[in-house]
């Protein structure tokens, strides 16, 4: 689709709701996030944001759905878009508590179309089928798998996929909720294994995520057997005996990174942020 689709907001809960809304959103064309700064923020809302606009640009550029970021800054009114620095897009986006006559009304008078998503329409996670295949013979490209919980989605998960994903395509296996609660406990995890699966998916550097169907730390067995990957990656946190000898065992090989956040963010880890 040729069409831009405005979306303009804060969007700073990172949510898989926040995500299912540009989702659909993408149903109508490209679309152009404007994304109103830390001032902006303050002035508009009487209230700090729940992330950093640095960390909110990092996170929104990452997501599949979205095509391009602006920075919207507090001299531009809750109810226009700043078309001075950007070409007019075809239509705004809005979620149902966003609409307002002020908006409708600099639709009209740009000539711009506007469209309301329905709450009903954010419901569910919905999958993305991709065909697992192997790349041509010479084309330089490997198949590498990552595992892990992903329970509270951050910039940190964002990064640490944006790093493996340069060694070839990447496949996510999320681990299912039962034996999320087998390996943490009790209170674990915060997110259904379908949540977490969208969440993962959602992000551009991933070619497609699974939930894991075997148990403890090597519950990804089933699919990476299934995947065949030439490359198993992990954080230093997420380094563990069995998977070592897993790899050692099927001649996969096996890569440990450094966790580290993106230059300029803060370290973030799904217990701080769940309160855990």
């Amino acid at each position: 689709m040729d069409k831009t689709v405005a979306v303009r907001g804060v969007f700073d809960a990172l949510s898989s709701r926040e995500v299912r809304f540009f989702q659909e959103a993408s149903g109508l064309g490209r679309v152009h996030l404007f994304l109103e700064d830390d001032d902006t923020v303050r002035t508009l809302y009487k209230r700090d944001p729940e992330f950093s606009l640095v960390e909110r640009k990092y996170f929104w550029e990452a997501v599949r759905f979205i095509d391009a970021v602006t920075i919207v800054s507090s001299d531009c009114s809750i109810d226009e878009l700043p078309l001075t620095c950007v070409s007019k897009p075809g239509v705004w986006c809005l979620e149902e508590d966003q609409d307002s006559k002020g908006k409708r009304a600099f639709c009209r008078e740009k000539g711009i179309g506007c469209t309301v998503i329905q709450e009903d329409a954010l419901k569910g996670f919905p999958v993305v089928p991709v065909e697992i295949t192997r790349n041509p013979e010479g084309s330089g490209k490997k198949m590498v798998i990552v595992t892990g919980c992903y329970d509270y989605f951050h910039s940190g998960h964002v990064r640490f996929f944006e790093e493996v994903s340069q060694f070839g395509n990447l496949y996510v296996v999320v681990g299912s909720d039962a034996n999320v609660r087998l390996l943490k406990g009790e209170g674990h995890p915060m997110y259904s294994e379908e949540e977490r699966r969208y969440m993962a998916g959602s992000i551009k550097y991933v070619t497609q995520a699974f939930v894991s169907t075997g148990k403890g730390w090597l519950d990804a067995e089933p699919e990476i057997r299934k995947i065949k990957p030439d490359i198993y990656a992990v954080n230093e946190e997420g380094d563990k005996p069995e998977k070592r000898n897993f790899c050692e065992e099927t001649g996969i090989e096996y890569v440990v990174l450094k966790r580290a956040p993106k230059e300029g963010l803060p370290r973030r880890t799904s217990t701080n942020l769940r309160g855990f």
